[in-house]
């Protein structure tokens, strides 16, 4: 598996890929998509993750690196939307494309990486487990829109 970063004219394949995570969301022209994309790229080591195998992503994890006025100025770093495409799960695609944020991430001075998922499915936690993250901490999110079903 080839892993890099997401480019403009990945964006059309990511939003496939990301169906797979949130089928019912409403669908993000490409043109908006690419918008967001150069956004999170003035981010200084932020980006999408993608995993190639031949010319088709598989799997996907978004860093976002966040500044801090705290631990010395050390930054920390959130990991979201990540996803593996059903025909590719089990085969540690998943885990490879977390070891790339985290090792961006550590690569950049982060002094932690942060990462919630809505799921309480055992195999989905022990993935998260696998791939080296610890549940330490308890998390609190508000949400402008309806929490999303199991």
């Amino acid at each position: 598996m080839e892993i890099r970063q997401c480019q403009p004219g990945d964006v059309d394949k990511l939003l496939t890929l990301y169906r797979e995570l949130q089928p019912d969301d409403p669908e993000l022209p490409v043109s908006d998509a690419v918008a967001r994309l150069e956004q999170l790229h003035r981010l200084p080591a932020s980006g999408i993750f993608l995993g190639w195998i031949g010319a088709e992503p598989v799997t996907t994890c978004m860093l976002v690196v966040i500044p801090n006025l705290t631990r010395g100025g050390a930054p920390y770093a959130l990991i979201e939307n990540v996803v593996t495409a059903n025909a590719y799960r089990r085969r540690g695609y998943g885990k490879l494309i977390l070891q790339s944020a985290i090792e961006a991430a550590w690569q950049t001075g982060c002094y932690k990486v942060m990462l919630l998922t809505g799921s309480t499915r055992p195999e989905t936690l022990a993935f998260y487990e696998a791939a080296g993250f610890e549940q330490s901490k308890t998390g609190f999110q508000i949400r402008r829109v309806a929490r999303r079903a199991q």
